[in-house]
């Protein structure tokens, strides 16, 4: 455990709370956890924060996912088959990260949120597709474009620059496999369990988790992720697409302000 003081202790708890319910109802909770442990962190290693932050997401991830998989109706089987993909996809980014910069990413990035947000904007059933609906539209031919593509290539753009990756989850799986946002969202999770455990694997072997730190804050982003998808749950797609949009908006905010100030 590092040399912390008590405020900043009980600041990050809280924010690995919000940062649990936030990532459990549309994706994106790592835009309040990583730069809260920067800030509360500013003198451990960059690495080392990056692997603690994985250790925290993970648990709330996979609480989440539970919390879903007793309520919504996923597909584990195929949540899992695009997990891989996106663990693969991820190690293929990060192998090619070095030579990108994201000062040229970041741009790219905000227009297609804005585009995303205009279009969940304009689009109001997006999102809401019934369970029937749903069984009769998901074809083979979908459901391997989603293992290839949503999972391969938002994993590979997890890998690569990574601001965003569950939010581009729920989108896409939305978009290509029809689903409503809540089981959306819960597959989201299943396969953002897949591609946290590849990358805390790495951290853990190159000791680059602070594991006292962690299991502190796992249990308060344990805690906001079950509120999170209960909330979700109990709420509907209505709910979700309301955060899913206010999320976007602030990943927007926040790739904006990297951008003017790199």
């Amino acid at each position: 455990m590092p040399d912390i003081t008590l405020t900043t202790l009980i600041v990050l708890c809280l924010a690995a709370a919000a940062a649990g319910w936030i990532d459990a109802v549309v994706g994106g909770g790592g835009l309040l956890l990583l730069p809260a442990l920067l800030l509360g962190l500013p003198h451990v290693p960059a690495a080392h924060v990056l692997g603690t932050n994985k250790a925290v997401a993970i648990v709330g991830t996979s609480g989440a996912a539970v919390a879903y998989v007793r309520k919504a109706p996923v597909k584990i089987g195929t949540a899992v088959r695009i997990g891989l993909a996106a663990l693969a996809g991820s190690m293929t980014g990060a192998f090619f990260a070095a030579g990108i910069s994201s000062a040229v990413l970041r741009p790219v990035i905000m227009v297609v949120l804005l585009a995303v947000a205009g279009f969940v904007m304009l689009r109001p059933s997006f999102g809401k597709e019934t369970d029937e609906g749903v069984r009769h539209r998901v074809t083979r031919a979908r459901t391997v474009t989603a293992i290839v593509l949503v999972g391969g290539g938002i994993g590979f753009y997890d890998g690569l620059f990574g601001p965003g990756t569950g939010t581009f989850l729920v989108l896409a799986l939305t978009a290509v496999l029809h689903l409503d946002l809540v089981t959306a969202s819960a597959t989201a999770k299943i396969v953002n369990v897949c591609t946290n455990a590849g990358a805390l694997a790495m951290f853990a072997y190159q000791g680059s988790v602070l594991w006292q730190l962690a299991a502190l804050m796992a249990v308060f982003n344990l805690a906001g992720a079950v509120v999170g998808a209960r909330m979700a749950l109990s709420r509907g797609s209505g709910f979700v697409r309301g955060v899913l949009l206010v999320v976007v908006f602030s990943l927007v905010a926040k790739l904006a302000f990297d951008q003017w100030t790199a």
